[in-house]
């Protein structure tokens, strides 16, 4: 009894091993705990939190976590939406970056006017918020545009904006640098009061918003559907030209989300420095999330998961003094693995070598 007991036990151990290894998240995740890891042990307090004082003298939470939840808010709001667009276009939006840059020059130029040191707003944030989520949403719907209607890849279509938006977004501004009042910094920062940093909190919020909409709509299947055979998903009913070109406006509103947060940290935007290279860095968290880059089926919670390790990544490599120039070598790196990784003829070795071992160890069952 003790014997079969003890094998029923290793090899309930076994699969439920197996089903973690197997989970979709687990890849995600175990790459985020492995670089935990090795921050610990580069930096044994990497892990502390404490309360600290701002400059303004207010009580603040400080420490390698909060700033990098914090430096990781427009990344995550941005996987968000290249999510739903790689999965339905089979393709990435190349232009977030230049996006934001419009997004921000807008924002400015509602509040400041033509002042590059106004002493006060000149229009509500609101107002400015909500503007410069219609500019990232134009943006996002000119893509779709291309990419839904017309037929173009959505690399070659977003081109146009990823070399043009930057220029686009100063001479919205005038091309002039104005600095917004300081009050407009707390949608950036902290709150006069409140410990936690305020982009955190837009980032929950997002990231709750999302899963709802997922989860009470048919958004999520409809970008499934479509992505993964266009052709069927249009004989049953659905609208494939429709569907991508809303997920590209998606796209659009998480720039317009992004864009008011980065333009608030500083309240200033340079639109040719602005969030430089980020476009890699929101592709790379969508394929660390274990989203297929060539469409289908997509994993939310895995891009945010691969977004904050993004950022991880980053804060280490910060941590241990690599060129800046030379960071986006590694993130490239860990690129080409994985998608290597997610081609269909490494899983098909994969999964040749498991009905192999299956077979010996069944043929070694019936010889004893």
């Amino acid at each position: 009894m003790s014997k079969n007991s003890n094998k029923q036990g290793s090899k309930a151990f076994a699969a439920a091993i197996k089903n973690v290894v197997r989970h979709r998240l687990f890849i995600p995740i175990a790459f985020l705990a492995i670089l935990i890891l090795l921050n610990v042990f580069i930096n044994p307090g990497f892990l502390r939190i404490s309360m600290g004082r701002d400059s303004a003298g207010n009580p603040v939470l400080i420490g390698n976590l909060i700033n990098i939840l914090n430096n990781a808010t427009e990344l995550v709001i941005l996987a968000i939406g290249m999510t739903l667009v790689t999965a339905a276009s089979k393709g990435q939006d190349i232009s977030v970056g230049a996006n934001i840059a419009i997004v921000g020059g807008v924002i400015m130029r509602l509040l400041c006017g033509n002042e590059t040191q106004p002493t006060q707003l000149h229009a509500p944030v609101i107002v400015a918020f909500l503007l410069g989520c219609l500019a990232g949403m134009l943006c996002g719907a000119f893509n779709g545009i291309l990419v839904a209607r017309f037929n173009i890849q959505p690399m070659i279509a977003t081109l146009i904006l990823f070399t043009a938006g930057r220029s686009i977004g100063s001479m919205v501004m005038g091309g002039l640098k104005p600095k917004a009042v300081s009050s407009f910094g707390i949608y950036g920062n902290f709150i006069p009061g409140f410990p936690v940093p305020t982009p955190i909190i837009i980032t929950l919020v997002v990231i709750i918003i999302t899963f709802i909409a997922l989860k009470r709509t048919n958004l999520g299947l409809y970008t499934r559907a479509v992505g993964i055979n266009d052709k069927a998903s249009r004989l049953n009913g659905l609208n494939p030209a429709l569907v991508k070109f809303i997920t590209f406006v998606i796209m659009g509103l998480c720039v317009g989300v992004a864009g008011f947060i980065q333009s608030s940290r500083v309240q200033t935007v340079n639109p040719y420095t602005i969030v430089p290279s980020i476009e890699m860095d929101v592709i790379l968290a969508v394929a660390l999330g274990g989203n297929s880059l060539s469409g289908g089926k997509f994993n939310m919670a895995g891009s945010v998961i691969g977004a904050y390790t993004i950022q991880t990544l980053t804060s280490m490599l910060t941590t241990l003094n690599v060129n800046t120039n030379a960071v986006p070598v590694f993130k490239a790196a860990i690129i080409i693995v994985l998608v290597i990784i997610q081609t269909p003829i490494v899983k098909s070795f994969f999964s040749k070598r498991a009905i192999l071992s299956r077979l010996t160890a069944g043929s070694g069952k019936e010889r004893s």
